[in-house]
Formats: structure tokens, C-alpha cells, sequence
């Protein structure tokens, strides 16, 4: 049987049975025993990062396409590979799955203390705010405000956090006016350094207009990697469109010119508007 901390039979809800829970710890956990499934035996912790990588972006995309039945498949997909990283720790005797339980419910506790305790956090706004005061004095590593921004996000999103982090400490423009003017600047400073033919220099500003794109999408409370998504969706649904269009014709990609294919593209834009 796996070893757990913090579990119990009991609590069992109409929708949730920690029992259920166990068994899918327990097989995990045959799987990865002598004489169980040769590929589970030899994962690691790195060797199942990119697994955990994709999951939770196939997560996110069932969440896009409002799709409950792929949801649910594709959450328990990113669960099995907690409990499968949480096995592997299990067994190297660092911690298991009861432990990573029982740190994620303290840490909810301590953090809401509007709910568990006596703050008057009174709205989102205020509970950001005292949630990033207590991780703060949790993370004594690094007193800097942003030393808990994590260094593997997507680039978008890690940009946008890292944004929203300083708002929260007023380090924001007060009118969506600026953040579109600074996103001219960033324009105008790109193409300058396109002109001087400076790449370290079209590198840096090329950046600083990614950032500040960023930033014009949190101001208009949009979430970049969304809004990023969603154009590139829209340009695969129109560039195919396209190609279907060229076979129609008995042509393909790669054997018609540039002033053709944009006049079909700018009639599939007309035809579809999407």
C-alpha cells in the first residue's frame, strides 16, 4: 500500500471518495513496483516534465473549448502525474502524496486568513494584495518583490504576472491612454533599430514591444496568452482555408506567389470574418 500522511477514509462526499483517490495512488504506485510496468519503472522527475508541460496546456485548451467531458479527462491526466512525481519522491524517501496534500491545505489556510482568520480583506483587489504580503514573508531566500515570479512560465504569461505583481504595489500606468502611447514608443524605438540594422539592438526593443503589447492587454483586462491563442487559432482556421482554396483550384502551397495568395486570404477575411 502507498504511504500516505494527512489521508483518511472517512469525509467522503456524494462527488469525491478518498478512497477513490487511494486506489488511483495504489496503482500508480504497482505500476512503479518490481515487476510492474517497465516504462512507469523507469520515469523520473525529468524525464516526465514534458508530459507535465503538455497536460496542463491540454488543460487549459478543454478549458478554452468549454468542453467538460475532455476537461475532466484531461485534469485527471495532470493528476496522475502528481501522484506519479509524488511517487517517485515516495520511494527516493523525500516526501509523498499525503505530504503535498497537507502543505497545499496549510498554505491555503495561511493564506486566506480573511476566510480562516481575522483579516477584513474585503475584495480581490485587498486579497491579492495580503496574499502576496504573506508569500513574501514566507520566501525568506530573497526579500525582492518579484523573486517569486517563476522563471519557467511561458514568456506571455510570466510578463503579464510580473506585471500584475507591481500593480498591486501601484507601479502601474493610471490610463490605458499612456500604456497605448508607450506601445507606439516601443514601436518607434523598433523600427529605428530596424533602420540602423542594429540586431542585439531589434532583439531588445522587439522585446520591449512584446512587453508593453503585454501590458495593453492586462489594462484592457485580458489575459495576453489567451488573446495570443486565439489569434493564432484564427490564423491556422484562415491559412487552411486558404490551402483548401489552392486545391479547389488544383493548385498547391509553395507554387503560387505572394499577390495571389493574399488576395485569397483577404477574401476568405471577407467571407468568414473570423
Amino acid at each position: 500500500m502507498v504511504e500516505r500522511t494527512a489521508m483518511a477514509e472517512s469525509s467522503e462526499s456524494p462527488n469525491f471518495q478518498l478512497s477513490t483517490f487511494n486506489r488511483l495512488c495504489d496503482i500508480v504506485a504497482q505500476l512503479r513496483a518490481p515487476g510492474g510496468c517497465p516504462w512507469d519503472r523507469e520515469q523520473t522527475h525529468e524525464s516526465l516534465l514534458p508530459a507535465l508541460i503538455e497536460e496542463a496546456y491540454e488543460v487549459a485548451g478543454a478549458v478554452r473549448a468549454n468542453d467538460d467531458v475532455n476537461l475532466r479527462e484531461e485534469l485527471g491526466d495532470l493528476l496522475l502525474l502528481v501522484v506519479m512525481n509524488s511517487e517517485i519522491a515516495r520511494e527516493a524517501g523525500h516526501f509523498n502524496i499525503g505530504d503535498v496534500i497537507s502543505e497545499v491545505s496549510e498554505k491555503l489556510v495561511r493564506r486566506h486568513p480573511h476566510v480562516f482568520g481575522e483579516s477584513d480583506a474585503h475584495d480581490s483587489g485587498a486579497v491579492l494584495k495580503q496574499w502576496e504580503r504573506i508569500k513574501r514573508e514566507e520566501k525568506k531566500d530573497d526579500s525582492h518583490y518579484l523573486a517569486g515570479l517563476p522563471a519557467a512560465l511561458p514568456a506571455l504569461m510570466r510578463a503579464q504576472k510580473a506585471q500584475s505583481k507591481a500593480a498591486r504595489v501601484n507601479f502601474d500606468w493610471s490610463e490605458l491612454r499612456d500604456v497605448i502611447a508607450k506601445v507606439e514608443e516601443e514601436l518607434d524605438e523598433a523600427k529605428s533599430a530596424t533602420a540602423k540594422q542594429d540586431r542585439q539592438a531589434i532583439e531588445d526593443e522587439i522585446g520591449d514591444l512584446l512587453f508593453a503589447a503585454v501590458n495593453f492587454a492586462r489594462k484592457s483586462k485580458l489575459d495576453a496568452e489567451s488573446a495570443l491563442q486565439k489569434a493564432t487559432d484564427k490564423f491556422v482556421a484562415r491559412f487552411n482555408r486558404l490551402e483548401d482554396e489552392l486545391r479547389s483550384q488544383g493548385k498547391k502551397l509553395g507554387d503560387v506567389d505572394l499577390a495571389e495568395l493574399d488576395a485569397i486570404w483577404d477574401r476568405i477575411k471577407k467571407t468568414f470574418n473570423a
